[in-house]
């Protein structure tokens, strides 16, 4: 094996973008999934936030997931900017910011079942978007 084989191959910015424009759309499907399942299973998705019961719908879900995929992409394309640890910085204010997200997602007025829905999806958006950003992050 060449010394070339082993070294770590830089990503370019087409890579890049292809890299995390595919963690963005597969977080959006996993939340839709986690809806479609919790719905198909017969959960009562509606949350009350003091100004009366919400449906949580497909278009919400939506919505709110590749907004958040798309603050964290660029959080993490500005970091890049000013930062050779980037990766690492993004990484530890992404963690945060989805343990933060679970606060208000556990305790809102709903039954259990939405809530373990709502926790799910910020989970598995959080995790797709973490590991997907990762890979295509620039190497340190």
């Amino acid at each position: 094996m060449s010394a070339e084989a082993s070294a770590p191959r830089a990503v370019d910015g087409a890579s890049r973008v292809r890299n995390r424009s595919i963690a963005l759309v597969v977080a959006v499907l996993a939340a839709v999934a986690v809806w479609s399942i919790a719905t198909l299973a017969g959960a009562q998705l509606t949350v009350d936030q003091g100004s009366g019961p919400q449906d949580v719908t497909v278009l919400a879900v939506l919505v709110t997931s590749a907004l958040a995929a798309l603050l964290g992409w660029g959080l993490l394309a500005v970091l890049e900017r000013l930062s050779a640890r980037a990766t690492t910085i993004w990484t530890g204010i992404a963690v945060a910011v989805l343990v933060l997200s679970l606060v208000p997602a556990s305790l809102v007025d709903a039954s259990a079942g939405t809530r373990f829905a709502l926790v799910l999806m910020h989970l598995v958006v959080g995790a797709v978007v973490i590991l997907g950003f990762r890979r295509g992050a620039r190497p340190a």
